[in-house]
C-alpha cells in the first residue's frame, strides 16, 4: 500500500535540523557563536540565498528553503520561548534590585539611540513613523551573542558584565512597546490616533490582567497538582501549556504572543517551580531558538551587501559609532570606570536579533519600504557578525586606557621572589580551590589573572593574587618561572590555554605543567602541546558522579577511592599515548615527504 505521507513537506524540517545538527557544531568547533552558525546558514539556504535558485536547480528544494513562511509558526515560537526565558531569569524582586542600571541606564540608551537614529532616518526623507520603527529595532544589541561571549570568558559577574546584562534586559523589554507600536500602527485609522492607543492600551491591560489574575490564583495550584503525579511528561505538558496559553491571549487581544510569555515567565519566577521549569524546557528552547535566528538569517538579502557595498559600509560604521559613544557617555554618566564603559559600549554597539522581528512585523504590515528595510536588516548582520571581533578589541582597548600611572595600587602590585612554587594561571571559581588546597599543604604559590577588576576586588578582600597576562614571556619571568616547580593552568577559555602552554613548555623545557582541559580532545591536543597532565572537565565530572554513585549505592569508600584512581590513570595514559602517536604520526610524515623537484638551471 503506497504511502499516503508528502514526503517532500518534510525538506524545510531536514534543512533547519541539517543546520542544528551538523552546520552549527562545524561552527562552534571553528570557535564561533553558534547564533553566527544559524544565522549564516539562514541566509545562504533561504529564500533569499541558494533558495531563490530552486526554479533553476530543482536539487536545491532538498537543501534550502524555498518560502519564509513554511517555517514562520515555529519560528515564532522562539521568540515566544525566549521572552519567556527572559521572564523567568528575571523575577520582579530581581528587577527592582537591578532598577538603576536596568531602567537608568539601559532606559536611557534605548531612548536615546531611537531618538538619535529616528531623526537620521527623517532626515533622509523617511516618515516619523518609519523612523521610529527603525531607530527602535536598530538601538537593540544582541542579547544571545553578547551574554553567550561574556559567558564563554566567564565574566558575566564582572562589571562589564552586569553593566552589559542590564542594558540588554532594558532592550529586551523595550521590545514589548515597539511591537505594540507597530500593532498600533497596523490597525489603522480607526477614529484619531489617540482613540486607536487607548483601545489599545484597553485591550493589553485585559489581557494581562487576565494573565496576572490566573497565573497568581491558579498557577501554584496547578503545578502542586501535577508534581503530586511525579510524571515528568506531565510536567513538561503543563510547562508547555502555560507558556503557549498566556502568548495565545495576547495574541487574541491583537498584542504580540511574546508579551504573555513574558508575563507568564515573570510570574513563575516568583514560584519554587522556577528551576525545575528552567531544566525542563532548556531542551526545547536551544532548538526552537536555533530555528528562529535560521529564520532571522532567512532575512538577510545578501545581495544588498553587493548593492550599495559603501552606503553599505557606511551605515555598519555609523550604527556601532553612534550606540558606542552614546553607551560610553551614559556608562560614565552612571559613574562605570572609563574601561568599564569603553569595553560595554563596545560590545554592545552592534544590532541585535530583535530588529529583526520589529522590522519584519513592520514589513509585513505593509509600514517599511521593502527596499529600506532590507539594507538595514543587511546592515545590522554585519554588526552582529563584528560583536566578536568588538569585545576582543573593547578588551584591549580597555586594558591600554589603565595606564601604570592610573591603574589601582591593586594591579601594580608584583610577587616577591620565591623558590620552587607554583604558579596559578587564572584566580577565578577552580583557581581559588586549587590555590587554598596548596594553601593547606604548605606549598608556596603565586597566582595570577588577566581581569583587572577581579583582581582588584579578590586584593581588597584579602586575597593574594596579581595581575598581568600569563601568555607573556616577561610577566612569566616576573612570577618567577625561571625558579618555579611547577605552572596549573586554571582558566577556562581553550585558545588561552593553549597560548599559556606553549609560552611556558618553549621557556622552561622540564617544568611541571598541569592544566584544566575542555574535554578528552583538548586535553589530547594540549599533551601534544607539552602539557605534563591535562584534566578534562567532562572525563573529571563522570568519575566523581561515578564515586558519589557507588558511595551511595552502599560500596564502601576505601575501594571505591582506588578504583576512581586507577580510572583516571587508564584515562591519562590513553590520552598521553594518543597524543604520542599523533606527534609521530606527524614526524614521519614530514621525514617521508617527497622532496620538491628542483628547478632546471
Amino acid at each position: 500500500m503506497a504511502s499516503t505521507i508528502n514526503v517532500a513537506a518534510y525538506s524545510n524540517a531536514l534543512v533547519v535540523l541539517g543546520t542544528a545538527g551538523i552546520v552549527v557544531p562545524i561552527v562552534s568547533r571553528l570557535g564561533f557563536s553558534p547564533v553566527l552558525g544559524y544565522l549564516g546558514a539562514g541566509a545562504l539556504l533561504g529564500p533569499l540565498g541558494l533558495g531563490s535558485l530552486i526554479n533553476f536547480v530543482p536539487a536545491l528544494y532538498w537543501f534550502t528553503v524555498g518560502d519564509a513562511q513554511d517555517v514562520a509558526g515555529i519560528a515564532e515560537l522562539g521568540i515566544v520561548f525566549l521572552l519567556f526565558l527572559i521572564g523567568l531569569e528575571l523575577s520582579l524582586h530581581r528587577l527592582l534590585t537591578m532598577r538603576r542600571l536596568v531602567f537608568g541606564l539601559g532606559g536611557l540608551q534605548v531612548l536615546i539611540t531611537t531618538g538619535l537614529l529616528a531623526g537620521a532616518t527623517v532626515y533622509f526623507g523617511k516618515s516619523p513613523s518609519e523612523a521610529i520603527i527603525l531607530g527602535g529595532s536598530l538601538s537593540l544589541s544582541s542579547t544571545a551573542i553578547v551574554l553567550e561571549l561574556l559567558s564563554n570568558q566567564e565574566r558575566l559577574t564582572t562589571n562589564v558584565g552586569r553593566a552589559s546584562f542590564s542594558v540588554l534586559l532594558a532592550q529586551d523589554l523595550a521590545v514589548i512597546p515597539i511591537l505594540m507600536f507597530i500593532s498600533i500602527l497596523a490597525a489603522g485609522p480607526k477614529g484619531s490616533v489617540l482613540a486607536s492607543l487607548g483601545t489599545a492600551l484597553l485591550q493589553a491591560a485585559i489581557a494581562l490582567a487576565v494573565i496576572v489574575v490566573f497565573g497568581r490564583v491558579l498557577l501554584q495550584p496547578l503545578f502542586r497538582l501535577v508534581t503530586a503525579t511525579r510524571s515528568r511528561d506531565l510536567f513538561i505538558a503543563t510547562a508547555l501549556f502555560v507558556i503557549i496559553a498566556a502568548a495565545v491571549i495576547t495574541s487574541q487581544a491583537g498584542l504580540s504572543m511574546a508579551l504573555g510569555s513574558f508575563v507568564a515567565g515573570l510570574l513563575l519566577a516568583e514560584t519554587e517551580y522556577r528551576k525545575a521549569i528552567e531544566a525542563t524546557i532548556e531542551p526545547f528552547k536551544g532548538l526552537l531558538l536555533g530555528i528562529f535566528f535560521f529564520t532571522v538569517g532567512m532575512d538577510i538579502d545578501v545581495r544588498e551587501l553587493l548593492r550599495e557595498p559603501l552606503l553599505l559600509v557606511a551605515a555598519v560604521v555609523g550604527l556601532i559609532v553612534v550606540k558606542s559613544l552614546l553607551m560610553i557617555g551614559l556608562g560614565r554618566l552612571f559613574r562605570l570606570s572609563w574601561p568599564v564603559a569603553v569595553e560595554t559600549g563596545l560590545l554592545l554597539g552592534p544590532g541585535g536579533e530583535f530588529a529583526f522581528v520589529g522590522i519584519g512585523t513592520a514589513v509585513g504590515f505593509g509600514l517599511i519600504d521593502t527596499r529600506m528595510a532590507g539594507f538595514a536588516l543587511a546592515a545590522t548582520s554585519v554588526t552582529m557578525v563584528l560583536t566578536p571581533l568588538l569585545s576582543f578589541t573593547g578588551r584591549r582597548f580597555a586594558s591600554r586606557l589603565r595606564a601604570p600611572g592610573a591603574m589601582a595600587s591593586e594591579l601594580i602590585a608584583r610577587p616577591s621572589e620565591r623558590q620552587k612554587h607554583a604558579i596559578v594561571v587564572g584566580y577565578g571559581r577552580v583557581g581559588k580551590a586549587v590555590c587554598a588546597l596548596l594553601k593547606e599543604h604548605g606549598i608556596p604559590f603565586i597566582a595570577a589573572d588577566f581581569d583587572a577588576l577581579t583582581v582588584t576586588r579578590d586584593r581588597r578582600d584579602g586575597h593574594e593574587v596579581y595581575y598581568g597576562d600569563a601568555g607573556d614571556s616577561k610577566f612569566l619571568e616576573i612570577c618567577g618561572l625561571s625558579n618555579a616547580s611547577g605552572v596549573i593552568i586554571t582558566i577556562h577559555t581553550k585558545a588561552l590555554i593553549d597560548d599559556v602552554v606553549e609560552h611556558v613548555r618553549a621557556l622552561r623545557p622540564d617544568i611541571l605543567i598541569v592544566s584544566r582541559a575542555r574535554d578528552a580532545d583538548h586535553a589530547r591536543h594540549l599533551y601534544q602541546l607539552g602539557a605534563t597532565d591535562a584534566v578534562p572537565e567532562t572525563v573529571e565530572a563522570s568519575l566523581q558522579l561515578a564515586e558519589a554513585a557507588l558511595v551511595g549505592l552502599g560500596v564502601p569508600t576505601g575501594p571505591v577511592i582506588a578504583s576512581i584512581h586507577e580510572e583516571r590513570d587508564k584515562i591519562r595514559h590513553a590520552l598521553q599515548e594518543a597524543a604520542r602517536e599523533a606527534g609521530l604520526e606527524k614526524i614521519h610524515s614530514v621525514r617521508t615527504k617527497p622532496p620538491r623537484p628542483r628547478r632546471p638551471t
